[in-house]
């Protein structure tokens, strides 16, 4: 690749290396130039431009990435279409992230144009958690280089894969002694508890017993019994020995102990066996606390169905020092607080018009709209909170169909009606009803449906702090996996447009005609693509049931 500057009128079929403003146009850096921007350029007084140039045996940028993630594609991750040399791959289902860290560094030190970033080894992921990143340094990558990554990427196993949970049931085996408070049992159990159903498994009934190897032995038998696919043992007393009374229990049962202590703190007392192929731990005693410690590392590849060899626990020690360490998540009462997401661009004033005029055809007789969830509250309420939960103000919402049902469904809230007498003709007759009824001093509308419940008030946020029109960012519309979803922000030049916009259609096409104003925000959730029609879609999804 050939890189520098040259002369704006020799620059078409160039690649643009900074983003630069022709006039009234934002070309961003990356972009293949045409010969109608190298006049725009050369109309804005630009005569000389730095860019760069492919060569015979280079590959750009994106299809390197996208070579490179397809090779680094493993068991259930999905990964998000190529832009600007980088891709996103992500889980698709609750699991234990595993990764070849050999192979991984091999491939970053293959070369400096080539880079794969993860999350630490045996991370917890949830479905649409990004697990790691596919970038593309330069503009273009020499072929042998990429295909020397590939090569690492694809030999042997999986690079990268996504272990699921597998819902396994645990039992428990809790001992007392004369002074055991049963508050403190209690507390055990529900600690355990919760740790199992995070991982996607089901306690058992506990057993309580005396602090006695024969009582325990016999617990461990009836939970097994019982379909106890992992056994665990919170001892009255900490194990300081393998013959100690719980380590000799799992013995006398009819097990083995294969490994005593781990190089993690809290979880140094913790002790790992079997009986009759049933994982079996006794615990130590920083398990009776929910905070983080070596059980958590071990339950989590027990529920992934990992093998698990004396090996495995030897080697937890780099990143073992848990103790004083916050790696919880935020406490509840601070949780709103941390998800309301980032500000616009300071200055800008950002609309959003709901559009609730239409008539429901797919699911008539019933008004989706009006259709509630089973707290009660309507569809349309719930998209109208959603959107009066982000920064965007004022909020318009559009009737037409059931106007006044509509407006009953909004009671006390602070938006701003505007009816479409000819709601009939079309979303088209919506959207310039409620682009007439926008302030005159707004910079831009995000145009939400009245039929997706699922957009949530963050998402929203993500959608108005992308907006800047000085970085050309004046079309901003959500992506899940590459596609493209609702709702979308629009800057406020295009209004005239969209006002011209006819029949039962929205203005998506002008951001084809307008792809140098266009700006993706990949989102987690697959909400943004999610709107519904039938009744039968909504009974389905289970998030609109919650309400």
């Amino acid at each position: 690749m050939t890189f520098g500057d040259e002369a704006v009128e020799d620059a078409v079929g160039a690649i643009l290396a900074h983003s630069i403003k022709a006039g009234a146009r934002m070309l961003k850096k990356g972009r293949v130039l045409t010969r109608e921007d190298v006049l725009a350029l050369a109309s804005a007084g630009i005569a000389r431009v730095t860019v760069a140039r492919l060569e015979t045996g280079d590959i750009a940028e994106d299809e390197a990435a996208d070579r490179l993630a397809d090779a680094c594609l493993g068991p259930l991750l999905a990964r998000t279409r190529a832009a600007t040399g980088r891709v996103n791959l992500s889980a698709e289902t609750h699991g234990l992230l595993l990764l070849d860290r050999a192979r991984i560094e091999r491939l970053n030190r293959l070369d400096e144009a080539v880079t794969l970033a993860t999350l630490p080894p045996f991370s917890v992921v949830q479905p649409r958690d990004m697990v790691a990143t596919v970038k593309i340094i330069p503009f273009a990558v020499d072929r042998r280089i990429v295909a020397a990554a590939v090569a690492i990427a694809r030999q042997g196993g999986p690079l990268l894969e996504v272990r699921p949970f597998t819902g396994r049931k645990v039992g428990l085996v809790l001992t007392r002694l004369a002074a055991t408070k049963e508050s403190v049992l209690d507390g055990t159990v529900e600690a355990t508890r919760d740790r199992v159903a995070a991982l996607g498994g089901e306690l058992l009934p506990e057993e309580r017993c005396g602090h006695d190897t024969a009582e325990v032995a016999a617990a461990l038998k009836r939970l097994k019994d019982a379909g106890a696919r992992i056994l665990l043992i919170a001892g009255a007393s900490a194990v300081v020995d393998r013959r100690d009374v719980c380590p000799a229990a799992i013995v006398r049962a009819g097990g083995a102990i294969h490994h005593f202590g781990m190089p993690v703190d809290p979880g140094n007392l913790l002790c790992f066996g079997a009986l009759d192929g049933v994982p079996a731990v006794v615990l130590p005693g920083c398990a009776r606390s929910p905070k983080l410690n070596g059980v958590d590392w071990v339950l989590q590849r027990l529920m992934a169905d990992l093998p698990l060899a004396p090996r495995d626990i030897m080697d937890m020690g780099v990143g073992g020092l848990l103790k004083e360490i916050e790696l919880r998540p935020l406490p509840r009462a601070r949780a709103p607080e941390e998800d309301q997401g980032p500000a616009p661009k300071r200055g800008s004033r950002i609309a959003a018009i709901v559009l609730a005029a239409g008539r429901s055809r797919r699911m008539a007789p019933l008004n989706k709209l009006l259709v509630k969830d089973q707290s009660g509250k309507a569809m349309i309420a719930r998209v109208v909170d959603n959107v009066l939960a982000s920064r965007a103000r004022p909020v318009i919402v559009v009737t037409g169909h059931e106007a006044e049902a509509v407006r009953a469904a909004l009671p006390g809230r602070e938006v701003v009606f505007a009816h479409n007498a000819d709601y009939a003709q079309g979303l088209s007759s919506s959207l310039r009803t409620g682009i007439d009824a926008l302030p005159p001093d707004v910079d831009a509308a995000l145009v939400c449906l009245g039929d997706m419940p699922l957009v949530t008030a963050p998402m929203l946020d993500r959608l108005l702090a992308a907006f800047d029109p000085e970085e050309g960012r004046e079309i901003v519309m959500p992506t899940f996996r590459g596609k493209q979803g609702n709702p979308m922000l629009w800057g406020r030049r295009f209004f005239p447009a969209m006002r011209q916009v006819t029949g039962d259609v929205g203005a998506r096409h002008l951001a084809g005609e307008h792809a140098e104003a266009v700006h993706e925000v990949e989102m987690a959730d697959d909400a943004v693509m999610r709107d519904f029609d039938t009744t039968e879609a909504l009974a389905a999804d289970p998030r609109v049931a919650k309400g």
